[in-house]
């Protein structure tokens, strides 16, 4: 039986011939490696007269299908076509946005700059409102099946059975571990019941909002996107739990009015929100476990004294989720 293709096979050369191929366009050497421990990303450059840079994109084997892809891709291809700034992938020979070589999918991306964006005044948080809420004026014209649905009883069950049969958690306190995440999903999954489930950026922590010149905010980054509420894209941005940033969400979601409009009622999920998150990294961690790049970050990750730590965060995450919702 052949080797099966991974990571390790992709090669300057045979990423550089995908490109090439791709987009038609004859490439200089440069291959270089930009921060992802989940795909593989890389600045490439054609030989034109501009010398023009791209961002070649290989997704890791088994984490989404062709079709999830394609939404993603849609998705940011509606955006743009709105005037929402956002990257959008390239159409690439012979069609599509979507490229494959050795069963490795891939997509190009121009190279676009910006800053980070850190919201200092009062019109920066309405700022990330208004695009924000654009976003989502898109996202809410058609599902995306074959995107993970943010919910309690689908895509955070599915990380806790990650790590629970996967044996991941340390034996000394697998016991605590149920217990918490249970407790958890029985306190939060009826808040999520009749609530708005849309097509979301689904990361949109402060990272992947840029400032661009003449432009404004400029949105990158949809491999996370998802089904799911919308306060998902709006708390993130919080630069504290949801008790002590009031202020900042006044003002986000006076500017998110501005073009949508909001239900507050979900202005409840957003601690329970931040607890599938911690479960979803933990989650995604543990398929990362085999990855070099991924142990020589997180050299420590699945310890005993790990999970000691993680657990305790849960606990307290808990107790912060009781006192949003009045029972603590």
């Amino acid at each position: 039986m052949p080797k099966e293709f991974d990571f390790q096979d992709l090669t300057p050369d045979i990423l550089l011939t995908a490109v090439e191929n791709a987009l038609g366009l004859t490439m200089s050497g440069l291959a270089h490696p930009l921060a992802s421990y989940i795909n593989r990303v890389y600045e490439t450059q054609a030989m034109d007269a501009a010398r023009t840079r791209f961002i070649a994109k290989f997704y890791r084997p088994g984490r989404w299908s062709r079709a999830a892809i394609e939404e993603e891709h849609h998705f940011v291809l509606e955006c743009a076509a709105d005037e929402i700034p956002v990257v959008a992938p390239l159409h690439l020979e012979p069609g599509g946005t979507v490229g494959e070589v050795d069963g490795i999918l891939f997509a190009i991306y121009p190279k676009r700059l910006g800053r980070a964006l850190e919201p200092l005044a009062d019109e920066d948080w309405r700022r990330l409102g208004r695009v924000v809420a654009r976003l989502h004026t898109v996202g809410g014209r058609k599902d995306a099946p074959n995107r993970v649905w943010l919910h309690p009883a689908h895509s955070t069950t599915q990380d806790i059975a990650q790590l629970r049969d996967g044996d991941f958690v340390a034996l000394k306190h697998q016991r605590e571990f149920a217990e918490v995440t249970r407790d958890v999903l029985e306190m939060i999954t009826p808040l999520f019941a009749d609530l708005e489930s849309i097509r979301i950026h689904g990361d949109c922590h402060p990272g992947n909002l840029l400032e661009r010149p003449q432009e404004g905010i400029l949105v990158i980054d949809f491999d996370d996107m998802d089904m799911g509420p919308p306060i998902q894209d709006l708390w993130m941005l919080l630069p504290e739990h949801a008790l002590k940033a009031r202020r900042e969400i006044d003002l986000i979601l006076e500017g998110y009015e501005d073009f949508r409009e909001f239900d507050y009622a979900s202005l409840r999920l957003i601690e329970p929100l931040r607890i599938m998150r911690i479960l979803y990294f933990m989650a995604w961690c543990s398929r990362q476990i085999d990855d070099p790049k991924f142990r020589h970050h997180f050299p420590h990750w699945g310890s005993e004294a790990f999970w000691q730590r993680e657990v305790a965060d849960l606990r307290r995450q808990q107790q912060i989720i009781r006192e949003h919702l009045g029972q603590g």
